[in-house]
């Protein structure tokens, strides 16, 4: 009777666990569909480590094409940063497309008109984008390692052949009808075969252990593009006839692949009776060492299929990060207009802002040729080259900018900003700076298309008067036709120099109450101010040393000569 109430105790306690269990699970999924609906800032929190960032880059450098923006572009912009707001990605197919798309700029119009129908679509149809995301949920990240990573490690593994393995188990299954001949020989060769085909099924799965995460995430690509398929998202009919079409290739792969996909480690430690059998079954006969060779094979044939259905997947999932990120602009947004037609450099932002501020002053342009600004230190020179940057960027792989309205053609981009000296290959800042303008000098020229480009503080690294000359000759080759070049300065000689080229434009500060302040406002003309005397007042430092350095700069203005 003890036995019989501790029995029914213990099944009521794994009831209750599991029952428990279940109701969490539930509940956890109804407030991640709602999060879907509704709470879209929570799908953007994210835990950003060096290793994640370390293999955000896979699919781009798969997929690497002329015009993509190049590394120093990319981090003069900031744009891991921007990489990082629009991420409401929730697969490592999504998230790696999403990092790709940031960084190819397109220079097809009706490639931005789908990518806006798309957004188009899931804007007005809320079921079916929170179906997808669920998939996308499904299908996850791959851990430690790109999802590429992954794929490239099986060719470490070499061809791969059956033959030995089919040999064994066929002298396996020969030796069970020599029972009935000779039983002692039959038993004897059952028992060496059996032997053998255990000592060596622990080798050869020890080969392939590290890979079956690979064909784990292929296989659950697999099961969610099957799945997707079958959600009725009729506006994104050329995304799902591609992936069915590839998905067709993949069939023979997931064949039977419950042998390869058993963890035989959580079986045998769970105490699973069946589980058990099947592990033997599976070290008598290599049952899984065979099909994982069969999926291998077959696999390599079909590399461009299992590519082509990330591709699909995390482009849809990509457009879907974008309309949320849309969403989530308090400061507003708009799709741009980007022409094909032959209509010049022309380039207009109204109310145009940077869209990792939270409460920025927007400002505006329209130019038809190069732009010189000037202005003091911290007055917004270098956010207003990055806000007008990160917008020609946004505009034509997102299809979305943060301003009013974003009016231009479809451009190059190239940035010469936040350059550093290059400490492990020997070089100065100088050199370095003077190899970044002439990477956009030598593409200009030997390249089609216009060209939009981004100079901060052109040839800090030299002296005043060498880099006066220089910058006027490089900035006037920046000028041409083709090319629509913004560039900042403290050289004031400049504006003058380059008034053919460039148009003049400024910020400026107010001194109010013994303190400085900025408006970040976009003037037009030359800057008439300077604020870096006046700064080390406002430090205290001592009347000699401002009163001194005052009069020199007055002198030099009035002469153009300096005097000690």
């Amino acid at each position: 009777m003890e036995y019989l109430i501790l029995a029914l105790a213990l099944s009521g306690f794994v009831i209750v666990v599991v029952t428990m269990e279940a109701y969490r699970a539930e509940k956890e999924q109804k407030q991640f569909i709602h999060d879907l609906y509704h709470n879209y800032q929570k799908l953007g929190e994210k835990n950003y480590s060096s290793d994640r960032f370390e293999k955000l880059n896979s699919y781009y450098l798969k997929h690497s094409s002329e015009g993509q923006l190049d590394d120093i572009t990319w981090n003069d912009l900031g744009m891991d940063e921007i990489f990082m707001r629009i991420n409401y990605t929730l697969s490592a197919s999504g998230e790696e497309y999403l990092y790709y798309q940031l960084r190819t700029p397109s220079l097809s119009l009706e490639e931005m008109q789908h990518f806006e129908a798309l957004l188009q679509y899931f804007d007005t149809h809320p079921d079916q984008r929170v179906r997808f995301q669920y998939c996308m949920k499904k299908l996850g990240y791959t851990g430690k390692y790109s999802l590429y990573d992954y794929i490239d490690n099986l060719d470490y593994l070499g061809e791969r052949s059956n033959i030995k393995h089919w040999i064994a188990d066929a002298l396996f299954l020969l030796c069970i009808p020599m029972l009935w001949v000779n039983f002692t020989f039959g038993i004897l060769g059952l028992v060496i075969i059996m032997l053998y085909n255990i000592i060596s099924y622990f080798k050869d799965k020890s080969e392939i252990e590290p890979y079956i995460t690979s064909f784990a995430y292929i296989l659950r690509l697999m099961e969610n593009c099957e799945k997707i398929q079958k959600l009725g998202m009729d506006g994104c009919e050329k995304e799902i006839t591609e992936i069915r079409e590839h998905l067709k290739g993949l069939k023979a792969i997931s064949r039977n692949s419950f042998w390869v996909m058993f963890d035989s480690k959580t079986s045998m430690s769970s105490g699973d009776i069946l589980s058990g059998i099947i592990d033997y079954i599976k070290m008598i006969f290599h049952i899984d060492i065979i099909k994982f060779n069969q999926m291998l094979k077959h696999l390599r044939g079909h590399m461009d299929d299992v590519d082509a259905l990330i591709s699909k997947v995390g482009y849809l999932e990509t457009v879907i990060a974008v309309w949320i990120f849309r969403q989530t602009l308090d400061n507003g947004w708009c799709v741009p207009e980007l022409a094909e037609d032959d209509i010049g450099c022309r380039l207009e932002v109204q109310e145009g802002y940077h869209p990792l501020l939270a409460s920025p002053v927007k400002n505006s342009i329209a130019t038809d040729k190069g732009i010189l600004l000037t202005g003091s230190n911290a007055s917004g020179k270098s956010t207003f080259l990055k806000m007008i940057a990160i917008n020609a960027v946004l505009s034509q792989s997102i299809h979305t900018c943060t301003a009013g309205k974003y009016k231009a053609p479809f451009y190059h981009i190239y940035t010469s900003m936040a350059l550093r000296d290059d400490i492990s290959g020997g070089e100065s800042y100088y050199i370095v700076e003077i190899k970044a303008l002439k990477r956009i000098l030598d593409y200009a020229e030997t390249n089609g298309g216009k060209v939009l480009c981004f100079v901060d503080e052109v040839l800090r690294g030299t002296n005043t008067v060498e880099r006066i000359a220089a910058s006027t000759q490089i900035l006037k080759t920046l000028g041409n036709k083709g090319i629509l070049c913004f560039a900042a300065t403290h050289d004031i000689e400049l504006t003058e120099l380059l008034k053919d080229r460039f148009y003049n434009y400024h910020f400026e500060e107010d001194i109010v109450d013994g303190d400085i302040r900025f408006n970040y406002i976009l003037q037009v003309g030359k800057a008439t101010t300077r604020n870096a005397i006046k700064l080390l007042q406002l430090l205290g430092y001592e009347d000699s040393i401002i009163e001194c350095a005052a009069k020199q700069a007055a002198e030099f203005m009035n002469s153009g000569e300096w005097k000690s």
